[in-house]
């Protein structure tokens, strides 16, 4: 008689989230995001893991091994939704203003660093470095998602001051270039802001035009999950919360 075999369960994929404080924020009252992300998908099928960092650039999360150790976790039907730009705009170089800044654009430029210890960085586009998190991801048989970064509370001619030509232009350029699904989280959160208003809007930002608290980061998960509602190819469509 043969013995039966009991087959392993497959384990439940994994999303995980990179970023910057946006995402993941630990100084109350501010909240990022990705805290408030859970709340919308079926954990029981669906494990979620914040890896996003404070003050973290497409840059420093790659020269902090941070991307290496991320990378070193993806697993074939895992999920990686990454939403860098708030850190990337200063000029590259060694200094502490600099150390974040990355080229602009999406191209194969660089501009080759010497630290004061004497070790070299060569520093690319922000394009570069979301081509290596979505080029890494496909590598694992993951599935890259990106995303355009949320509006600051900033205004102007009574709107949200979009980042439409920048660096939420060039997430999108990436996205289209590499085949993957991409969330404009800047449009679809800023359509928000406007229906809102300057004064209710004010609320979500306590201390600074960037970092939003709980209420604000429900919203800003809202909108991730009406950009994911609205790419019906996304697979994470199927393990959102009815409702």
């Amino acid at each position: 008689m043969l013995a039966s075999v009991t087959q392993r369960p497959t384990p439940h994929p994994t999303l995980y989230l990179i970023g910057d404080s946006t995402v993941n924020n630990n100084n109350a009252p501010q909240m990022g995001w990705g805290a408030a992300l859970p709340a919308f998908f079926d954990t029981t099928r669906l494990h979620i893991v914040n890896r996003a960092k404070a003050g973290r650039s497409t840059r420093t999360f790659v020269s902090e091994q941070r991307w290496h150790q991320v990378d070193s976790l993806l697993r074939p039907g895992d999920f990686l939704l990454m939403q860098f730009g708030h850190n990337e705009g200063s000029v590259p170089d060694t200094t502490k203003a600099g150390r974040r800044g990355v080229l602009r654009g999406t191209g194969p430029e660089t501009k080759e660093l010497t630290w004061p210890d004497g070790h070299r960085e060569t520093v690319h586009t922000y394009g570069w470095y979301l081509r290596q998190f979505v080029r890494g991801a496909k590598a694992k048989g993951a599935k890259p998602i990106i995303a355009s970064m949320i509006p600051r509370n900033e205004w102007k001619d009574g709107k949200v001051v979009l980042a439409d030509q920048d660096f939420g232009r060039w997430a999108a350029e990436v996205a289209r270039q590499e085949g993957v699904p991409f969330i404009d989280l800047n449009g679809i959160t800023a359509a928000k802001y406007n229906q809102l208003g300057p004064e209710k809007v004010k609320a979500f930002f306590p201390g600074d035009h960037t970092h939003t608290n709980a209420e604000g980061a429900r919203l800003n998960a809202a909108s991730v999950v009406d950009g994911i509602r609205a790419e019906k190819k996304i697979a994470l469509n199927k393990y959102l919360r009815k409702g």
